[in-house]
C-alpha cells in the first residue's frame, strides 16, 4: 500500500483537457487513475526494454577434461 503522494502538474490546452476528461468519464475512470495507469505503463515499458538491451552474461566456460594420452601401437612387436 502506498503511504505517500506527490502531486504532478501538467499544462496542456483546455480543448484537450475536456476531450481527455470526457473519455475518461466515457470509460467510468478518473483522470488521475488514467494518469497512474499511464506512468506506471511507461515506466514498466521503459524497465522491459533496458533488461533486453542488456547484454546478457555468458555462462562461465566448462573445463576441458584431461584425456589419459592415446597409446601408441609398438611397430616393434612380433
Amino acid at each position: 500500500m502506498q503511504l505517500k503522494t506527490a502531486r504532478l502538474t501538467v499544462l496542456l490546452d483546455p480543448a484537450r483537457k475536456q476531450a481527455f476528461e470526457r473519455a475518461c468519464r466515457a470509460d467510468d475512470m478518473t483522470p488521475s487513475q488514467v494518469l497512474r495507469n499511464l506512468i506506471r505503463e511507461f515506466i514498466e515499458a521503459r524497465e522491459a526494454k533496458a533488461r533486453a538491451l542488456r547484454p546478457r552474461r555468458k555462462p562461465a566456460p566448462v573445463p576441458a577434461v584431461a584425456s589419459a594420452p592415446a597409446k601408441r601401437a609398438n611397430a616393434r612387436t612380433g
